[in-house]
């Protein structure tokens, strides 16, 4: 983040104050962005930041929640290995061609193909775990993981529904 500010600052400061745009701060920027997206998907979910539809999800026993997280991280992989193998075909075309942005700095295209796989891959480590670790709850009643200052949603220490 830090980085993505400085290349924005840089670029307003240059084109404002020098009268001097830059051809590479908003193809740079993309890219940082982009970095930082896909990166924060995994961080989010490994922080249990993501989202829930709570009206649901709190109403039911943490057994019941454990099923909804196989279900929704399941199809969480099944997604990004989509990506992964759509990024893959993008990644080995940018390396055999040279792909390039479409722009006036026109980067080559290679490395934003290679993160992103990469961080997809990140991720869908990060949802096998968690339905390795709530399979593990639905079968024994046990936490497999014990996470420091993070509540596993479905195996929570309080398990109103008695397993």
């Amino acid at each position: 983040m830090p980085i993505l500010a400085f290349v924005v600052s840089f670029e307003v400061f240059s084109r404002y104050f020098l009268n001097r745009p830059t051809v590479w701060a908003f193809d740079l920027s993309l890219f940082l962005f982009g970095y930082i997206a896909i990166l924060g998907g995994a961080l989010a979910h490994q922080k249990k930041g993501h989202i829930t539809v709570d009206i649901l999800y709190k109403k039911v026993s943490h057994r019941t929640r454990c099923v909804f997280d196989v279900i929704s991280f399941s199809l969480g992989i099944f997604f990004l290995v989509l990506i992964v193998y759509v990024c893959f075909d993008k990644y080995q075309d940018a390396i055999n061609f040279g792909t390039r942005r479409q722009s006036e700095w026109a980067p080559l295209m290679h490395h934003f193909w290679l993160m992103t796989i990469f961080s997809c891959s990140l991720f869908i480590l990060q949802l096998a775990r968690d339905i390795i670790s709530n399979a593990f709850f639905l079968m024994t009643g046990e936490q497999l993981v014990m996470e420091k200052g993070l509540e596993i949603s479905c195996t929570k220490a309080e398990n109103n529904d008695g397993n």
